[in-house]
């Protein structure tokens, strides 16, 4: 159930908790990518993590379906609670046992599409920003996914999954370069479908696209998550969180720590943050006031930086 139908029905799929990464670089510079992040996703909700490029928001993405840099140094816990059992033996919420320790997992040295084949691609899959990411340029979409099924020991066929993300059949016949950005993205959701996974990350799924395919891809979205999955949406566009009503739950993320964290509609209308006021205020249809001050590096950042003090070093 998603929040929409009460909070007392609220089944946890993932837990993010005071996770912390930092990225060291050549030369001795660090990268602070996460800041004691925060983060809860119930099943059959969209929980939508937005703030400026490069705020961080992607490294959250990366940590959870097991894709950091293998130097990274990295603090907290990345918890999913699946249904049943994975092929590594542990038992999910079914069997009321503990849930899976995806940064556990790594620490032991591997990461999470290694060491567990039933979650990376199945129980958790990534909607990425571009489908070059991920399809083969020679080869067609059809072929792809067929492959793809096959691999995951999926019961779904090329033209269901297809018809699910509304795709005409006979793109099952094109390849990638033949596909419009709003094709490809749909394509991305049915490759993410495929394994009947419960949680589906979409990293910036729309940054490409017009505003009629933002709202159509946002909708497959909600529908997705209306089936009972969680989905985790990370964006920039605070108007697609607005006019597509997508979100149950959002987190505004500045300097790779949460500023806020809240109901949709609350943190919408009412927000608590400075940071997400300004950010509101920056819209078009609010009068487009500039941001104050500039937007820090992440590198070498100071640990206790946050917005408040780029107000003040920018008179405000």
């Amino acid at each position: 159930m998603s929040a929409r139908a009460g909070a007392d029905k609220r089944e946890k799929l993932l837990e993010i908790d005071e996770l912390t990464v930092r990225i060291p670089l050549r030369g001795g510079d660090v990268v602070h990518a996460a800041t004691d992040v925060c983060l809860t996703v119930h099943r059959g909700e969209v929980v939508a993590v937005v703030g400026e490029s490069g705020c961080g928001k992607s490294i959250i993405a990366s940590a959870v379906v097991g894709m950091l840099p293998p130097h990274a140094s990295v603090e907290g816990r990345v918890r999913f609670y699946p249904h049943g059992k994975t092929e590594s033996g542990g038992s999910g919420v079914d069997g009321g046992a503990e849930p899976i320790d995806i940064l556990a997992r790594r620490r032991m040295g591997a990461g999470l599409a290694r060491t567990d084949k039933e979650l990376a691609g199945r129980k958790i899959a990534l909607v990425p920003q571009s489908a070059a990411t991920f399809l083969t340029p020679v080869r067609t979409v059809g072929a792809q996914l067929k492959e793809t099924i096959s691999v995951l020991g999926s019961e779904h066929t090329v033209e269901g999954l297809m018809r699910r993300v509304k795709l005409d059949a006979d793109v099952v016949a094109q390849y990638p370069h033949e596909l419009s950005g709003g094709m490809a993205q749909r394509a991305a959701v049915a490759f993410a479908l495929a394994g009947d996974p419960e949680l589906v990350i979409a990293d910036e799924p729309t940054a490409s696209l017009d505003p009629d395919l933002t709202m159509t891809l946002l909708g497959m979205l909600r529908e997705i998550a209306d089936s009972g999955v969680g989905v985790m949406l990370i964006t920039h566009d605070i108007s697609e969180l607005r006019d597509s009503g997508i979100a149950d739950w959002i987190s505004v993320m500045y300097a790779s720590r949460f500023e806020e964290t809240g109901p949709a509609q609350q943190v919408l209308e009412a927000p608590a943050s400075a940071y997400m006021r300004d950010l509101l205020a920056a819209l078009p249809e609010n009068g487009m006031r500039p941001m104050p001050g500039v937007v820090p590096s992440l590198t070498n950042l100071d640990e206790d930086y946050c917005y408040a003090r780029r107000l003040e070093e920018a008179g405000r």
